[in-house]
């Protein structure tokens, strides 16, 4: 294996140039250890861990000597934790090549190194932070370039050293490690400036430099570790606890407490135990002395006293103390930063506090975490049965550590009294913090991750009323289930005035009397039906309680009778919610509500068009604001839907018309439709060729032609499982509003444009095409040809084909009395063009748009309306 690098490595990097070669070099390395395998990068791991914690009682000596700060032992313990709870916890970690996939979702995740990682490192934790970062460094295929403080230079160095030669030794390549021997602001600046990623740890300034560097860094945020000790805790273990975490290497590790709040009727016995365990409770005189040495001039905490033992520091202040005194206390009472004692001290010095209650004690914790210690770390010490003032810390303390019972400078950096806490040596403060990191970091920040995405389609659905009952005359055998089946008590019929006064409820209710199930009426229902009209009925509905709501009628009486029981069911529901458009039904921002709690439904439609019985949608109108709200949710799908043709043989020729073409294109647009499946297909397809058999013979023949009528009766139906599942396009949008805003009943302002519509949708390069995953590229016209083909319309290539089909379908619609233009039926041209932009616009906007083949750009749909009124 090749280990030797092109770039020549300098032996000292004391100067500019030698910093520039060093990661010339590095860069040369790092790209030799990028193509290892994670075999190999174990390897490596393993033996720099097993090579650090060899050497982790020199390396806390030679830390000591040369920082003048710490406790040997307790270094030795964070070099040990360092080599050990790094590597345990990242040893099986997939770090190189794929590192996730799932096949079936045809996703995977490659895991890259970012390159070369500047890290900078500490003064207070030279040798255990090196040991960590080289790890997690090495872990993940990258270099890793060094920039020691300068007080720490050489303790640190050696800790990198002794992991460089046992990688080197296990295969790594030569130079993967570095750093600078001769540290400066003007080589560390150089260093962060050309590193790939910086790694900060150490006081706010350097973090700041590291941020302004204009590279991606990793940096962590000053810590002023609040403890609140509850009237419910444990007083011998809070108080050792903050007693073992706070003299640990003198109070160092950044997660050390600073303060401990006591409630006030715990108080006198915190401070009697924190007295009893060895620790020195200053005087008022010994507070002042004391206070004078914590902070420099600057504000900033005076380097002298860090990682110093409690008497070393008593006496540097004057103060007179037993030689194996823990901590220094200061009884205070003020949290503003104007107080030394409220700032981070990194020595055995600890603030006193006393809250009169929980509440207040909140309030001081949060003040003292702004004061200097925003997104690190925060302390609680309570009775495990008090989850809710748990929560309630949780929710005040804006620290990304929130420790409970735990001592907070081992329990800060992981994996010690919390074995979820990911073990680590760089704790990031979130963007409380100013950091861009919010947990403890680990190898994954020091990874990047290509994901590969593989074209898939996602599961597709087809969903009808559950029952659909169908033939002529069948209604009174499927009614007989309300009573047989469903045990049904109460009825509640909603339709509209010329139904129920020309007898069509009659063989509903003569069915509801036999069965012995009483009922209620609402005939009320306007074309059109309005919010208002809907009110009306429900106020009816609620003082009936019916279990079952049955719908007779065309699409305004069903779409009634939805909302209604809708309202019913859910009277909470907020129509403008409900309305919310959606680009994927399933994952729509708003959740239906679940129907069916109260009441099942029926619908029995009495024309040949709208398809509503087998459909999720309803339309609803405010009168008093004339917003429409389009309903669309299959949680509005009926339960059971009967067809029965007997209820269809009386519709006059223009309802038949309208509702013929009105269910033509239905079948056409669903057909077309980018959402369109081999089931949706099939019910299309024979709606079509249903209608253009039997729609002229029952238009003109009518009730004389009773298989006519029922035809039409099952090609509507169809129609409507087909776009309740597959949707429309924008023959519907453009209809919707040509028929609002000039009263054109729907189906017609559909016969209008759908050749208009056809022929714009068969673009082969379209400006635009819809977006869902099964719809591959534009082929709308082998669409359209592949319905022809069925019907039996032929021709010698597929432009003939379609052109003939264009020509059929106008052919149907003169044979039924469809006019060929929007002028035709009288619509003024100075009101049509006085509205055009604006029913564009909210055409555009339809929650049909969406689905048609073509993505449509609001000036072509401009266009198609006006060659829709003119006449192309």
């Amino acid at each position: 294996m090749e280990k030797k690098t092109e770039a020549e490595m300098p032996k000292t990097v004391n100067s500019l140039e030698a910093l520039q070669a060093k990661i010339a070099s590095m860069k040369e390395a790092q790209k030799i250890f990028a193509s290892y395998t994670q075999e190999q990068v174990d390897k490596i791991f393993f033996a720099a861990a097993m090579a650090a914690n060899k050497e982790r009682i020199p390396l806390a000596k030679l830390a000591v000597a040369e920082t003048g700060m710490g406790i040997v032992e307790d270094k030795v313990i964070k070099n040990h934790y360092a080599a050990e709870y790094t590597y345990n916890a990242y040893k099986r970690v997939k770090t190189c090549g794929v590192v996730e996939e799932d096949k079936s979702f045809g996703i995977k995740k490659i895991a890259e190194p970012v390159g070369i990682v500047g890290a900078v490192i500490p003064t207070t934790n030279p040798t255990s932070t090196a040991i960590f970062k080289c790890l997690i460094c090495l872990k993940t295929r990258n270099a890793i370039l060094i920039s020691p403080h300068p007080r720490a230079k050489r303790s640190t160095i050696e800790a990198a050293r002794i992991i460089l030669e046992a990688a080197v030794k296990a295969g790594a390549p030569e130079g993967i490690i570095g750093w600078v021997e001769e540290p400066t602001i003007e080589l560390s600046n150089e260093l962060m400036r050309s590193v790939d990623v910086i790694l900060a740890t150490g006081g706010p300034g350097m973090v700041k430099a590291a941020y302004s560097s204009g590279k991606p860094a990793i940096g962590v945020g000053p810590g002023n570790t609040p403890v609140i000790m509850d009237s419910t805790c444990d007083i011998p273990t809070a108080v050792y606890s903050v007693i073992h975490s706070k003299t640990f290497d003198n109070g160092m590790i950044c997660a050390s407490e600073q303060s401990v709040t006591a409630i006030a009727d715990i108080y006198d016995n915190v401070k009697k135990e924190f007295i009893k365990r060895g620790c020195h409770v200053l005087s008022s005189e010994e507070l002042d002395k004391v206070r004078k040495i914590i902070l420099t001039d600057a504000g900033t905490v005076n380097p002298k006293i860090v990682g110093q033992p409690a008497s070393v520091i008593a006496e540097m202040a004057g103060v007179t103390v037993e030689k194996n005194t823990k901590i220094l206390i200061g009884e205070v009472s003020s949290v503003d930063v104007s107080e030394p004692f409220a700032h981070e001290k990194l020595s055995p010095v600890l603030a006193l506090y006393k809250a009169e209650d929980f509440d207040t004690a909140l309030d001081m914790a949060d003040q003292l975490v702004k004061d200097g210690g925003y997104g690190h770390t925060a302390a609680l010490y309570i009775h495990p049965s008090q989850t809710e003032k748990m929560e309630k810390h949780a929710d005040r303390m804006k620290a990304c550590r929130i420790l409970i019972n735990t001592p907070s400078a081992q329990g800060g950096i992981g994996d010690l009294y919390n074995f979820k806490l990911a073990p680590s040596l760089t704790l990031g403060c979130g963007s409380y913090g100013g950091n861009s990191v919010s947990e403890n970091v680990g190898v994954k920040h020091l990874l990047n991750t290509k994901t590969i995405a593989e074209r898939r389609e996602n599961m597709l659905w087809f969903r009808v009323p559950e029952k659909v009952y169908f033939k002529k005359g069948c209604l009174p055998v499927a009614l007989d289930e309300l009573k047989n089946v469903y045990g049904k008590k109460k009825a509640f019929l909603v339709t509209d005035t010329f139904l129920y006064k020309n007898g069509h409820t009659k063989p509903i209710t003569d069915k509801l009397d036999e069965m012995g199930i009483p009922y209620s009426c609402f005939f009320d229902v306007t074309p059109d039906p309005t919010l208002q009209c809907a009110q009306r009925g429900l106020a009816q509905l609620k003082a009936f309680e019916p279990d079952v709501i049955i719908a007779l009628g065309g699409g305004s009486s069903m779409d009634a009778a939805k909302i209604m029981w809708l309202m019913y069911e859910h009277p909470e529901c907020d129509f403008e919610d409900l309305a919310m458009d959606f680009m994927d039904i399933r994952k729509r921002v708003y959740t239906f509500p679940k129907m069916g709690e109260k009441a099942m439904m029926v619908s029995i439609p009495t024309s040949s068009g709208t398809g509503s019985e087998v459909t999720p949608f309803a339309i609803i109108t405010d009168e008093v604001t004339g917003t429409k709200w389009p309903i669309a949710d299959y949680e509005l799908l009926p339960n059971m839907a009967i067809i029965d043709a007997d209820f269809m043989m009386t519709q006059p020729k223009g309802l038949t018309s309208a509702s013929g073409i009105d269910a033509l294109t239905h079948a056409l647009e669903a057909y077309a439709s980018i959402m369109a499946t081999d089931y949706t297909d099939g019910v299309a397809l024979k709606a079509v060729k249903l209608i253009f058999d039997y729609l002229p013979a029952a238009y003109e023949k009518g009730a004389a032609d009773p298989v006519a009528r029922e035809k039409m009766a099952n090609a509507s139906t169809l129609a409507g499982m087909a776009f309740a599942n597959a949707f429309l396009g924008i023959c519907h949008s453009m209809a919707h509003k040509l028929g609002a805003y000039h009263h054109l009943p729907h189906g017609v302002a559909n016969a209008l444009l759908i050749e208009l519509v056809m022929r714009y949708n068969a673009d082969p390069a379209p400006v635009k095409m819809g977006t869902f995953s099964q719809y591959p590229y534009p082929h709308a016209k082998e669409r359209y040809c592949e319905i022809a083909r069925f019907i039996g319309i032929q021709g010698k290539d597929e432009d003939e084909v379609f052109e003939n089909f264009l020509k059929a379908i106008a052919e149907l619609k003169e044979k039924v009395g469809i006019k060929k233009t929007i002028k035709d039926y009288g619509i003024e041209e100075k009101a049509f063009l006085e509205t055009l932009d604006e029913m564009v616009e909210n055409a555009f906007n339809d929650q049909c748009t969406g689905a048609n083949p073509r993505y449509p750009l609001m000036s072509e749909m401009k266009e198609l309306y006006l060659k829709a009124y003119y006449g192309e």
